[in-house]
């Protein structure tokens, strides 16, 4: 299994444990209502939103991860097409993330 398929698993799983806020301000929310525990954006996701997300994060000290998938991966594995969304649990942030990061270094191999 790759680090692709592992991220949309446990992403999955984030998703129905109901740890994900999926859309921009739903993410806005739980970042100030300190209960996100990190943001993540699609590689799709425009450079307005992109920006408003970076200071969003910076604001509130969560970290932002770039997501090396579209909106339709996202889409194709929650059944809602998304660009931002925050995980509100510290432990599926620590793997996404991992997973996230391992999944861009293989598809740049």
């Amino acid at each position: 299994m790759n680090y692709r398929e592992k991220f949309f698993n446990l992403f999955t799983m984030c998703a129905k444990s109901g740890s994900l806020a999926k859309g921009f301000d739903v993410s806005k929310e739980s970042v100030t209502g300190g209960k996100a525990a990190c943001v993540m954006v699609t590689s799709d996701v425009s450079p307005k939103t992109l920006k408003e997300t970076a200071f969003m994060c910076e604001k509130g000290s969560v970290p932002l991860v770039e997501l090396p998938f579209t909106m339709e991966d996202i889409g194709n594995s929650i059944g809602r097409k998304a660009g931002v969304m925050a995980v509100c649990d510290a432990g599926f942030a620590r793997k996404l993330r991992e997973y996230a990061e391992q999944a861009r270094e293989e598809n740049n191999v």
